[in-house]
């Protein structure tokens, strides 16, 4: 069976030595083994060891190799955090065009294994929406990745719009992923560090409130065609499908209170979002994902190299699900998301 890997991690050498040259977050300390740490705010960093820089860096024949071990066909690459939309507007929009120009390069090496995803930086939504349509006419790309809020604010806010209308246009999704929670959050995190502050709790909350936000701001009655995947098996949202409901459906809800959307907000979740199983190999989770939004919204996803492709299918088991969403799940869906066309 093809398997398509929906997310899949790099960066490149140049914005490494960069990033150990910032005095202010988001900044990299570089140890002379080759590991690092990553600062994304005051109180939280990740540690990424040496072996793991390397896989990040590399897109070349390694990479591959790994591919071909786990049976994966194919991975949809884009840029890891700290993305561009931590910085400030200049220095975004300057890295965003550099390194898509780098993935296109590798992309154009090896057009059968690798689809691009752009990195943006859309704290001036108009420029991002020029760079994404940059990208996916002239460099081939399939959509863009965001890590979540930009400098603490959140794309539900209107001044973000025209990328969003960018994205519908283009018919390519935006692919929203988690970093360290926004100012806004982090306080409540940063007394236990990155151990809560990021992967275990932390990106999924800072995720999850931003996609009820974009839900509760009206962005997909503007947009109704726009697509929003998200990855960790949408981010804890398929558990709260009934809760997100509440003041849409109760009677006796303030009218000033109920969220102003045509729909209730779960009908979005499942006509708008696409989840990935990335950095979520657990079957129960699967299962509840599976059964709130259905097998033509999940697809697979490794969260490549921090989690390995290998681990992923192991962690996920035999699915217990019929052979047609198995197909539709590890690159049916991802196939009509992205325009791939079938393997022949």
């Amino acid at each position: 069976m093809r398997i398509i890997d929906l997310e899949a991690h790099f960066y490149t050498q140049e914005y490494l030595d960069y990033m150990a040259t910032r005095t202010e977050y988001p900044r990299f300390e570089v140890a002379s083994d080759g590991s690092v740490k990553r600062f994304l705010a005051e109180g939280v960093w990740g540690p990424s060891s040496a072996a793991l820089m390397k896989k990040l860096l590399d897109l070349g024949e390694e990479r591959i190799r790994e591919m071909d071990k786990a049976n994966v066909d194919m991975q949809v690459l884009s840029f890891t955090l700290p993305g561009f939309e931590q910085f400030d507007n200049e220095t975004g929009q300057y890295w965003s065009k550099k390194t898509n120009d780098y993935l296109a390069e590798w992309v154009a090496k090896y057009p059968n294994r690798y689809l691009g995803l752009a990195a943006l930086a859309p704290q001036n939504a108009e420029q991002a929406a020029r760079e994404l349509e940059r990208c996916v006419k002239d460099l081939g790309f399939r959509g863009a990745k965001i890590n979540s809020h930009c400098r603490s604010e959140y794309l539900d806010e209107e001044k973000f719009w025209p990328l969003f209308a960018k994205a519908e246009e283009l018919d390519v999704p935006i692919y929203l992923h988690p970093t360290a929670p926004s100012d806004a959050l982090i306080k409540g995190f940063a007394k236990y560090g990155f151990p809560i502050a990021g992967p275990p709790l932390g990106f999924g909350i800072d995720c999850l409130l931003h996609s009820v936000r974009l839900i509760y701001s009206g962005l997909f009655d503007k947009f109704p065609k726009l697509k929003i995947v998200l990855g960790h098996l949408g981010e804890g949202l398929p558990f709260w499908l009934y809760r997100i409901d509440f003041y849409w459906l109760k009677p006796w809800t303030a009218p000033e209170l109920k969220p102003k959307t045509l729909r209730k907000p779960s009908d979005y979740v499942r006509d708008n979002f696409v989840f990935t199983c990335s950095g979520m190999h657990y079957l129960p989770s699967f299962i509840n994902a599976y059964m709130a939004v259905g097998a033509d919204n999940l697809c697979f996803g490794a969260d490549h190299p921090f989690e390995s492709s290998q681990e992923t299918l192991e962690g996920l088991g035999i699915l217990p699900i019929c052979e047609q969403d198995k197909e539709k799940f590890f690159h049916g869906n991802a196939e009509r998301l992205f325009k791939i066309p079938p393997k022949k």
